[in-house]
C-alpha cells in the first residue's frame, strides 16, 4: 500500500493498518461484517481484532486491547455500543491512532430524555466525542453511518453486508449523508464501477467535499454522485464544485429537504420567495451540479456519466421497433426536457432507402415493420445513420427486455455499429424495469455502452448529460460576454457600509439612492414634508406624478392609503397630500408616474447564512410571490448569465413582441441585474435583503419604481410578521 501518505485522508481512506475494536464472529453483527468486509475487499494493510473475550476472529488472532499489539495502527474501527465508545476513543488516543471510524449515534439513553443543555453541565457524548477528536487531530468517518468502501485500494471499511463482487477500481464515487443512500445503490447496482463510496454520517470531523476532493485528487474519477441532506462546510464545498468544474468531473446531486426554512425572518418579497432549496439551486447552476429527483435518477445519471464517449453537440436520437413506444419517448421527452434531433435531409434520404414501405425516416425511428431474416440488419444500418447524423448529440436503442429480463445480443450489434459511425454515446434502454445483474449487461456496459431500465430514468440522465455539455460550453462562452460592470466609487462603497452597518433602517428614499450609486437605473423622486415642498418636487418632475408616504416605519403603504397615482395637476397632488398627511403624516416622496408599454419584474438581494448573497430576477409586481416566478444566482454574474437564467422563467414569453406591443428590452434587464449583482458582492455583508419591485421593463431600457434595503442589524430586530407590501 505504499510507505508515504499523499493525501491528508489516507490515514483514513488508504490506512496501512486497521484495528477493530469489538471484533466478532456472530452472525449479522457489525462486528463480524466489517471484519468480514475487509477481508473480502483484499484488504493489505495489518489488521486486528480487538476482543478481550476472544483467541481468533475470522481466522486472525485476536488482542485483548490496543495496547497489546505490535504496533501503533493507524485507523481504529469502534464496532461498540455508544456507552462503550468515549473510553475506547480515549484509548484510541493514548495508543496514537490517526483515524477512527464510528457506526454508531453516540446518543446514550440518559440523554434522551433531558433536554439540551440540561446534562448536568456536562456537553453530551456526541460533542466529546467531537472535542476529543479535534484535540487529538484524528480523522473520524461519521459518526451515526454506514463506513466507506474504497474500492480503489481494497478497503471495504463498512459494518454492514454487501453483494460480494465489488471490482477494485471503477471511475464512480459516491458520498452520501445516508447510510441507505449509499447501500441502496452500491449493494444492488452491479453496472457501475465505484472507486469510493462513503456513508458520511454526522460528519463530525471529515465532511462530505473532503471527500469529494480526495476522489478527484486520489482515484480515477469520471462522476460524483451525492446524496445530499445539507452542508456543513460551505466554503469546502464551494472549493471542490469549482475544481470538479475545473477539471471536467460532473457531480450529479439528489439533494432532500426542499421546504423553506420556516425560521426565516422575512421583510420584503423578496426574502420571502427566497428558502434554502433556491440556495442550493443557484449554487448547483453556477458550478454545473446536475440535479436529480430520486435514486433511480442518480443512479441511471452516473452510468450514463460513467461511460467514456463525449456528449456530441444536438439533442437525442432513437430507434425503436414499436410505433407505440416511439410515442411514449416523444411524450416524455417533451415532459422532462430533453430535446430530440431533427435529422438532415441526408440522414432522411439514408434511412428511406432502408426502410420498409411505409415507415416515415424521422427520429425519433420506428424501423420495425415486416421483420424477416434481414431485419436485424436494417436495424444495424439504420441506427448507424441516426447517430452519425450532425444534429446527433447521443443515441438510443429503445428495445424492451426479452423474457426472463434477458437480453438480445443483436441489440448490442447496434450499440457497436452507432457507436463506430460516430464516436457518440449510445444506451439501450428497456421501458420497462429488466435487471442490472445479467453477464450480458454487465460486459457491454463495462464496454461503454451502458444497459438501462425505464424510460423517464434514462431521460432524465439523458438531461443531465446535454445540460453538463452546455455547462462546460457556457463557462467559456458567459465569461467571453463579460463586460465589467460600472461600481459605485470607493467612497460611496465605503459611505454606504458605514450607513448599513449603523443598524438604522434605510427609508425608501435612501434605498433608491444606495441602488442608483451601483448603475441601477432608477425612477427619480423628491422628498417632501409639507404641501409646498411636493408641489415644488412635481414641478420639477413634471406631470403626472406619483405620491407615497415616506412615514418611518409605515408598513403595507397601498392598504392604508399610502400611494396615490397618476396625479395630474397641482390640483389634484394638493388634495392627494392633504389627505394622507393628515391620515398618515407629513413626510412623503413625489416621483414622476411612469406610463406606457412594459412588463412588470423584479429584482433582489438576499443573504444566505450558508453561501453569502443571492440575487434574484424574476417576474414582479403586486402578485410576485403568488406568482413565483423568479431564479436566484450566486453573485456575482454577467447578463448573459442573467439572460440565459430569465430566459428559463415560465412566463418568459411575456417579454417577446406580441400582436399591437413590440418586444421588451430584456437587454437593459440584465444589465441591471449584472449591476445588482456587483453590489451585493461589494456590500453583501452588510445586506440582508435588497427588493426592487416592480422594476419596469419597457422597449427601451428598464426603470425601477420602487426599492427597499435592509441591513442586516437591521433584519435581525424586525419580527417576522414584518413583510413589505406595495
Amino acid at each position: 500500500m505504499g510507505d508515504r501518505h499523499a493525501h491528508q485522508l489516507d490515514p483514513l481512506l488508504r490506512p496501512r493498518s486497521i484495528a477493530v475494536v469489538g471484533a466478532s464472529e456472530r452472525k449479522g453483527a457489525v462486528g463480524s461484517e466489517v471484519m468480514l468486509n475487509l477481508q473480502r475487499g483484499g484488504y493489505e494493510g495489518a489488521l486486528y481484532p480487538i476482543n478481550p473475550g476472544r483467541d481468533s476472529v475470522h481466522g486472525l488472532h485476536c488482542h485483548a486491547s490496543l495496547a497489546d499489539l505490535p504496533e501503533t495502527v493507524e485507523q481504529v474501527i469502534f464496532a461498540l455500543a455508544d456507552s462503550r465508545i468515549e473510553s475506547a476513543l480515549d484509548e484510541s488516543i493514548r495508543h496514537g491512532a490517526r483515524a477512527a471510524t464510528i457506526y454508531s449515534t453516540l446518543v446514550l439513553e440518559n440523554e434522551i430524555s433531558q433536554n439540551a443543555g440540561q446534562n448536568n453541565g456536562q456537553p453530551r457524548l456526541r460533542e466529546r466525542i467531537r472535542e476529543k477528536i479535534r484535540r487529538a487531530g484524528m480523522l473520524l468517518c461519521g459518526a451515526n453511518g454506514m463506513g466507506y468502501y474504497n474500492f480503489h485500494d481494497g478497503i471495504w471499511a463498512c459494518g454492514f453486508d454487501t453483494r460480494k463482487n465489488h471490482v477494485r477500481g471503477g471511475n464512480v464515487t459516491l458520498i452520501s449523508h445516508s447510510g441507505a443512500g449509499m447501500s441502496g445503490i452500491i449493494d444492488c447496482e452491479e453496472r457501475i464501477d465505484f472507486n469510493l463510496a462513503v456513508s458520511t454520517g454526522q460528519e463530525l470531523c471529515v465532511s462530505m467535499d473532503q471527500y469529494m476532493e480526495y476522489a478527484i485528487e486520489r482515484m480515477n474519477t469520471r462522476v460524483i454522485g451525492l446524496f445530499m441532506e445539507t452542508v456543513r462546510n460551505p466554503a469546502g464545498l464551494v472549493a471542490v464544485l469549482e475544481k470538479a468544474a475545473q477539471r471536467s468531473i460532473p457531480i450529479v446531486a439528489l439533494k432532500v429537504g426542499r421546504t423553506e426554512l420556516a425560521a426565516k425572518l422575512t421583510v420584503s418579497h423578496t426574502g420571502a420567495m427566497a428558502g434554502q432549496d433556491e440556495a442550493y439551486q443557484a449554487l448547483f447552476d453556477r458550478y454545473g451540479v446536475q440535479r436529480v429527483e430520486d435514486m433511480d435518477e442518480l443512479t441511471t445519471a452516473l452510468i450514463m456519466f460513467a461511460q467514456p464517449h463525449k456528449t456530441g453537440p444536438g439533442g437525442l436520437v432513437s430507434m425503436h421497433d414499436s410505433g407505440g413506444e416511439r410515442q411514449l419517448i416523444i411524450d416524455l421527452a417533451d415532459r422532462v426536457g430533453v430535446p430530440l434531433s431533427t435529422i438532415s435531409a441526408a440522414t432522411e434520404a439514408r434511412l428511406g432507402e432502408l426502410l420498409d414501405p411505409g415507415l416515415v425516416p424521422v427520429n425519433p425511428l420506428d424501423a420495425w415493420s415486416k421483420g424477416g431474416p434481414e431485419y436485424h440488419l436494417v436495424m444495424h444500418k439504420c441506427f448507424a445513420a441516426l447517430m452519425s447524423d450532425e444534429h446527433a448529440a447521443i443515441g438510443a436503442v429503445v428495445h424492451d427486455r426479452a423474457p426472463m429480463g434477458a437480453i438480445y445480443t443483436s441489440y448490442l450489434a447496434y450499440l457497436r455499429a452507432g457507436h463506430a459511425a460516430s464516436g457518440k454515446p449510445a444506451f439501450l434502454v428497456s421501458n420497462h424495469q429488466g435487471t442490472g445483474a445479467d453477464p450480458q449487461v454487465l460486459a457491454i456496459t463495462r464496454e461503454g455502452f451502458p444497459v438501462l431500465d425505464g424510460l423517464r430514468p434514462f431521460l432524465c440522465g439523458a438531461r443531465c448529460m446535454f445540460q453538463y455539455r452546455d455547462f462546460l460550453l457556457r463557462t467559456v462562452a458567459e465569461a467571453g460576454a463579460h463586460s465589467p460592470a460600472a461600481a459605485a466609487n470607493p467612497i460611496a462603497i465605503m459611505a454606504w457600509s458605514e450607513r448599513l452597518a449603523s443598524g438604522e433602517a434605510l427609508d425608501e428614499y435612501e434605498s433608491g439612492q444606495l441602488l442608483a450609486d451601483f448603475g441601477i437605473p432608477l425612477n427619480p423622486a423628491h422628498r417632501a414634508s409639507d404641501v409646498d415642498s411636493a408641489l415644488q418636487a412635481a414641478a420639477r418632475l413634471g406631470y403626472p406624478v406619483a405620491l407615497k408616504s415616506a412615514q418611518p416605519g409605515l408598513l403595507h403603504k397601498t392598504e392604508q392609503g399610502g400611494v396615490k397615482l397618476n396625479l395630474h395637476s397641482a390640483d389634484e397632488l394638493r388634495i392627494a397630500y392633504t389627505a394622507m398627511a393628515a391620515q398618515l403624516g407629513p413626510q412623503v416622496l413625489v416621483s414622476h408616474m411612469v406610463n406606457g408599454p412594459g412588463v412588470e419584474m423584479m429584482l433582489g438581494v438576499v443573504h444566505d447564512e450558508q453561501f453569502g448573497p443571492l440575487v434574484l430576477m424574476g417576474f414582479g409586481g403586486i402578485h410576485v410571490e403568488s406568482l413565483k416566478d423568479v431564479v436566484c444566482a450566486l453573485p456575482p454574474f454577467n447578463a448573459a448569465t442573467a439572460q440565459r437564467l430569465v430566459d428559463g422563467l415560465r412566463q418568459r414569453a411575456l417579454l417577446d413582441r406580441h400582436r399591437g406591443t413590440p418586444a421588451m428590452d430584456i437587454d437593459a434587464f440584465c444589465a441591471a441585474a449584472e449591476q445588482l449583482s456587483h453590489l451585493a458582492v461589494t456590500l453583501g455583508s452588510h445586506i440582508a435583503e435588497i427588493d426592487v419591485n416592480p422594476l419596469l421593463v419597457r422597449p427601451e431600457g428598464c426603470i425601477a419604481l420602487d426599492a427597499l434595503v435592509i441591513g442586516r442589524h437591521v433584519a435581525d430586530n424586525k419580527p417576522h410578521s414584518n413583510r413589505r407590501a406595495k
